[in-house]
């Protein structure tokens, strides 16, 4: 049986993704076959990450001009499935940077092992 070796979880702000989620508890992340949602160039087709790239904001919890349910670049019918599916709440990611910042949110996730609040 083939091990894995995975990198360990640890609290960087840096690997904190546009939409909220955390990379750094990213399964794929973890075993290095994703760089993460901020040095991967190819993620042209994210909205959100050319959204916050263009506006110069570290995630969507910087925003203030949009409620962020209301965004139709966060709250489509994909990401809402998605989140049903894998049972997270990328908003109460949001609401949690929003509330006590980066570097707070990064520790939690960390101590969570997760890469997203799950749903209630």
């Amino acid at each position: 049986m083939k091990s894995i070796n995975l990198k360990p979880i640890v609290a960087d702000k840096n690997l904190i993704a546009y939409c909220g989620l955390y990379c750094g508890a990213c399964r794929a992340y973890l075993k290095g076959s994703c760089v993460g949602c901020r040095e991967n160039k190819k993620a042209t087709w994210c909205k959100i990450r050319t959204c916050c790239e263009e506006n110069g904001f570290a995630s969507c919890a910087d925003c203030k001009s949009v409620e962020l349910m209301e965004c139709p670049k966060y709250n489509t019918f994909i990401s809402r499935l998605i989140g049903v599916l894998l049972n997270s709440d990328r908003s109460a990611c949001i609401k949690m940077i929003r509330e006590k910042g980066y570097d707070e949110f990064a520790v939690a996730m960390t101590e969570y092992k997760r890469q997203s609040i799950r749903r209630k």
